[in-house]
């Protein structure tokens, strides 16, 4: 009983329900391993009760992180203080990186008062006003108490004292209402990046592919947006890990999506005959990728740019250029210093930190700062390639503004990084050590899922006021148009698996949901960007209202969108959620082509995935898909009848379009036909993850160039045209 006490004021969880009808135990040996990386020694009943005792004896006046929302009533930690209290609030710098520009200066502090009118603010340069008591008579519900001022959109700071002279200092989330939404009826592409290589690519998609695309998309067939992979920097290394969910910083993009012909300093490379050597190589590995069968490989593209880009960085920049290289030192501050310092050292030492020589484990000890001198130039490559890779990304949003798109690039945030890199180095007090981030069995994997991504730490992050994760979010937002959020559960709750055990002995682990979603509105507010959630498989009951509520949209694929609480049969499209991206598919799941099929069956029996036998699993299959088949044809999207396949995946995008869902994505590789998934769960070896390129109907590699030339497409794209312009209303994003 004491040790439940315990994991629930920290959290933990002692007990799940795969379903409604079921609940299941937690070992008391995985609550505790997790109580221990949360810094809670629970390893003897003794250690239980004297821990209980200190966290039940510990009394908060404030939690360390307090959440307003925009005319909305007062959290209980601030409307619920001692009749007679002092509240001092300190409000953000204007100055901050990701701060609004044009704001001016705020003032030095805001203090409460019992009645109107409101207490008076000090102007720059001014004392700050007396505090004022609150009122002893509490507000009537639903209300903020007449002293309330509140303060403008930001992070800042309050400091509250009580009448017998308590103190309590805390971070204060003041944020919006809702993320911004893009226009109703907006339709784009699904894409993995790597996999869209056009006729100039090094082997793999590149940035300045994404830029094209987007441009193309925007002007030709009406898109508003196009959905992208993580593009986060990846652990160096032979073999790289394919997969861009597992990366080794969110916080920075990686380089080797970099166009390298783009980089104004290429044209100036004086080894000419170098450069040219590496462009033959490079489309040598592109010739083998789209006619040669070859898979994508990430290694050999980048050590041909990683060779391409050592001699652009003896150009030297330009007064202009370095200018704005300067300015980006200057703001990504000591985030950046440190990622390229892991570069450095991962280029000397190996890629995980964890083997490096023990006093450069430490990111802050004398050997590190002694490194960080003597591969002073190491750095500053790494950190110059971040600021000509974040130079294309902004070129790309541009691009695809230019092009008439309301939304334009949407980026992905994965939802954890490698523990073994950049990120688990310089930010160690923030990961729980020894974790990993994972699902539980359920009705799809009866043996749970282990991602091997270390999670945050809910305590440090509130401790901090969510430094680390807001950095995160205004990196990947400073270039987006939105930002899709992997597994968007995780701001909720994650599961935590202790490391050597299976991942039926993990369990859930709570964060401060308010929090995590009051950080993420402010930024994407900041931002101007909309947010998708990838919302997809079990979610705890809440979850989608309190996303909604907040603006966040839903993902809803198609094939799972059922009436799950009433016969089971597939859901109309009228009885869609409006705030979601409906799609087909996505990147985890069969292409439309293979699902109409049944080819992604056969390529599961053959990989010997499937639980049942083939046959029963293959009229399991026809039976799903005919009666979605069977929906089309009877709302009359489907006249062409059946055994046209090209037909059907463009019935399905109709029955999309027909949805009240405000963004329709189309996956890319099925408007060529392609039937390969990128991804297949539940496979490492076995099958050639994250490294197929675009193929069509017959399985054969298409170019940029050709998929954009497609009749298939274009085909396609006519069920897709704009519907009706509509007047937007006020607060909506771009019309």
């Amino acid at each position: 009983m004491g040790l439940s006490r315990l994991a629930a004021l920290h959290g933990v969880a002692t007990s799940y329900s795969p379903s409604p009808d079921v609940t299941v135990s937690v070992p008391d040996d995985t609550v505790i391993a997790v109580l221990a990386a949360l810094g809670v020694d629970a390893g003897t009943p003794a250690d239980v009760r004297k821990c209980l005792a200190a966290a039940e004896s510990r009394s908060r006046l404030l939690p360390p992180t307090v959440v307003v929302w925009a005319g909305e009533p007062l959290p209980p930690a601030l409307a619920g203080l001692p009749p007679g209290s002092t509240v001092t609030v300190d409000p953000e710098p204007s100055d901050l990186p990701g701060h609004p520009a044009g704001r001016p200066p705020a003032p030095l502090s805001m203090r409460a008062r019992a009645a109107p009118p409101a207490a008076p603010v000090a102007s720059p340069g001014e004392a700050a006003p007396e505090a004022v008591p609150a009122p002893e008579a509490p507000p009537a519900p639903g209300e903020a108490p007449a002293w309330w001022i509140p303060p403008p959109h930001g992070v800042h700071r309050v400091h509250v004292r009580t009448p017998d002279n308590r103190r309590a200092t805390a971070t204060l989330v003041a944020a919006p209402l809702r993320v911004p939404q893009p226009p109703e009826g907006t339709h784009g592409f699904l894409v993995q990046l790597y996999s869209l290589l056009s006729a100039r690519s090094w082997g793999m998609g590149d940035l300045g592919d994404l830029a094209d695309l987007a441009v193309w998309a925007g002007r030709s067939v009406g898109s508003g947006f196009v959905q992208v992979n993580p593009l986060h920097a990846a652990v160096p290394g032979k073999p790289t890990d394919p997969s861009p969910y597992r990366p080794s910083s969110r916080r920075f993009p990686d380089p080797v999506h970099l166009h390298v012909e783009s980089i104004p300093e290429y044209g100036h490379v004086r080894d000419r005959a170098t450069l040219d050597d590496l462009r033959q190589d490079a489309a040598a590995l592109s010739e083998a990728v789209l006619n040669k069968g070859a898979l994508i490989d990430r290694d050999a593209v980048w050590e041909l740019k990683r060779q391409a880009l050592e001699l652009v960085a003896q150009v030297p920049l330009t007064p202009g250029r370095r200018a704005d290289y300067c300015d980006f030192l200057a703001e990504q501050g000591q985030a950046l210093e440190d990622h390229g310092l892991w570069c450095a050292l991962a280029e000397v030492h190996g890629p995980d930190w964890h083997t490096w020589p023990e006093a450069l484990r430490d990111p802050r000890s004398p050997g590190t700062a002694r490194a960080r001198s003597e591969l002073l130039d190491r750095v500053d490559f790494h950190c110059r390639l971040a600021w000509l890779t974040a130079t294309q990304l902004a070129a790309a949003q541009r691009s695809a503004e230019d092009a008439g798109m309301a939304v334009g690039i949407v980026h992905d945030l994965a939802v954890g990084v490698h523990p073994a890199g950049a990120d688990t180095w310089s930010q160690q007090e923030a990961f729980a050590h020894g974790m990993s981030v994972g699902a539980p069995p359920d009705a799809f994997n009866a043996r749970g899922q282990d991602w091997g991504l270390p999670p945050w730490r809910p305590d440090v992050l509130a401790a901090t006021g969510y430094a680390a994760y807001r950095g995160l979010l205004r990196g990947l937002l400073a270039h987006a148009g939105a930002l899709r959020i992997d597994h968007v559960m995780g701001l909720f709750r994650l599961w935590w698996v202790p490391e050597g055990r299976p991942p039926t002995d993990g369990t859930y682990v709570a964060y401060d949901a308010e929090a995590m979603l009051a950080v993420l509105v402010l930024e994407a507010h900041r931002a101007g960007t909309s947010v998708v959630g990838e919302d997809l498989g079990t979610v705890a009951p809440g979850v989608r209202e309190a996303l909604a509520r907040r603006g966040v949209l839903g993902t809803s694929v198609l094939w799972f969108e059922r009436d799950w609480e009433g016969d089971g049969r597939p859901l109309a499209p009228e009885k869609w959620r409006r705030d979601c991206l409906a799609t087909a598919t996505t990147h985890d799941l069969p292409s439309t082509a293979a699902r109409l099929t049944g080819d992604h069956v056969t390529l599961r029996h053959r990989l010997g995935l499937l639980t049942r036998s083939l046959e029963e699993e293959l009229t399991a299959d026809l039976t799903d898909t005919a009666e979605w088949l069977a929906l089309l044809a009877r709302l009359r999207m489907l006249p062409e009848g059946d055994g046209d396949e090209e037909a059907a995946v463009r019935a399905v995008h109709r029955f999309l379009r027909r949805t009240p869902a405000r963004m329709t994505g189309v996956w890319l590789p099925d408007t060529v036909g392609d039937r390969r998934p990128q991804n297949l769960p539940g496979t490492w070896d076995q099958y050639p993850n994250w490294r197929l390129p675009i193929a069509d109907a017959e399985g054969h590699p298409v170019t940029l160039e050709e998929i954009t030339a497609s009749p298939r497409l274009h085909a396609l794209m006519e069920v897709l045209r704009p519907r009706k312009p509509r007047t937007a209303p006020p607060g909506e994003r771009r019309p």
